[in-house]
């Protein structure tokens, strides 16, 4: 689930990877994080954090996510238009809904489009079964929509 921090974004870790790299010392254990940071109002990054502990990788995949924060087109409670993006090997496709459907999406797509705090969206994931490759594009198709909205001069 999702938490509030106390500047008003959502966090969502999507994904911890255990990390042991062999040295001449023996093992080094670290983790990586991906975390998802959004307003609900629009505004939604992804940021990943790689550290020795989970809490610290945590803390710098948000700072991260803040960073890298875009600005998502939203009409109503859903997107304007629909989209199909090929980032890598994933590719996502993210339609428009009705009011009162929902978020119909996978785990993914769901990360992103909960934070950026649109309510009703269709989306499937057609590529790569990578969580993270997953989101990244999920995340690229967000700035993708932005640039087409400016476009197509929809607020």
């Amino acid at each position: 689930m999702a938490n509030q921090n106390d500047s008003g974004l959502a966090e969502k870790v999507v994904q911890i990877n255990r990390v042991s790299k062999k040295t001449k010392g023996g093992n080094t254990m670290s983790f990586s994080v991906l975390v998802v940071v959004g307003d609900r109002k629009g505004k939604v990054g992804v940021g990943l954090g790689k550290a020795p502990d989970v809490i610290s990788g945590i803390r710098k995949g948000v700072r991260r996510a803040r960073q890298a924060m875009v600005e998502a087109p939203i009409r109503g409670t859903t997107i304007p238009f629909s989209i199909r993006l090929k980032r890598g090997a994933a590719e996502i496709l993210l339609k428009p809904a009705p009011r009162g459907t929902g978020v119909v999406a996978g785990g993914a797509i769901r990360a992103v489009v909960d934070a950026a705090g649109i309510r009703d969206i269709v989306g499937k994931i057609l590529g790569s079964d990578n969580v993270a490759s997953n989101v990244y594009a999920t995340f690229a198709a967000m700035e993708k929509l932005t640039e087409l909205a400016k476009k197509k001069g929809v607020k």
